[in-house]
């Protein structure tokens, strides 16, 4: 009796660590009943479900977003091999004056429900409103968008984000953003600093400060 309970908690242990255990999510700007940068959106998603459920179908995004007629949105879609839920929930942008550039190894090329290890980031850096992650020596992203940096003349994002945003890509594509490898020992190079994600856009912060660690 032993063994079998024994065979049946490895069982269960193996089956929490399926990949269908895990769950990912959207989100998607819904402004006055418009849906924004859809396209991406489900590029994304198709590509995260392929890589992490094996997937070789579709979730069609448009048929299953019907956002409310007035208002800013903030459409979240939780997903893994079928849509968990969706709901719309009213926007109000983070305020943002001050950031800290910290280090980190952590994983996020998939946009993960779990984002326990940012919360734990910005716990442990409460003296600012937001954090620049550096990993392996490169900066990356904040934990609520990616970024960029302007040196007098282009724009240019980090060249290897943690997650590769569906805005990032749009602004990229059209020519707005040139990627590039960005230490922080060029910060000083940078005259301007924007956020970039699918509810802010491109919102560039007029004035912040960078602290280090």
């Amino acid at each position: 009796m032993q063994n079998v309970i024994s065979l049946l908690n490895s069982l269960r242990a193996s089956l929490l660590k399926q990949p269908s255990s895990i769950t990912l999510f959207e989100t998607i700007k819904c402004e006055d009943g418009t849906i924004s940068n859809l396209t991406y959106h489900q590029k994304r998603c198709n590509e995260s479900r392929k890589e992490l459920y094996k997937t070789t179908d579709t979730l069609d995004l448009a048929s299953v977003i019907i956002p409310p007629k007035n208002g800013l949105y903030r459409c979240r879609i939780i997903y893994a091999n079928h849509i968990k839920s969706i709901e719309y929930i009213p926007y109000t942008a983070k305020k943002i004056d001050s950031l800290k550039v910290v280090s980190s190894s952590l994983d996020y090329h998939l946009k993960y429900t779990n984002r326990d290890v940012f919360n734990k980031l910005l716990a442990l850096h409460d003296n600012v409103d937001e954090i620049i992650i550096e990993k392996e020596g490169y900066l990356t992203d904040t934990t609520i968008a990616n970024i960029a940096f302007y040196d007098g003349e282009q724009w240019f994002t980090p060249s290897k984000p943690l997650l590769h945003g569906t805005m990032r890509q749009k602004l990229i594509d059209e020519g707005v953003l040139q990627t590039k490898e960005i230490k922080r020992e060029a910060l000083s190079k940078y005259s301007q600093v924007a956020l970039i994600n699918a509810m802010v856009g491109f919102k560039i912060l007029n004035h912040f400060n960078i602290h280090y660690v």
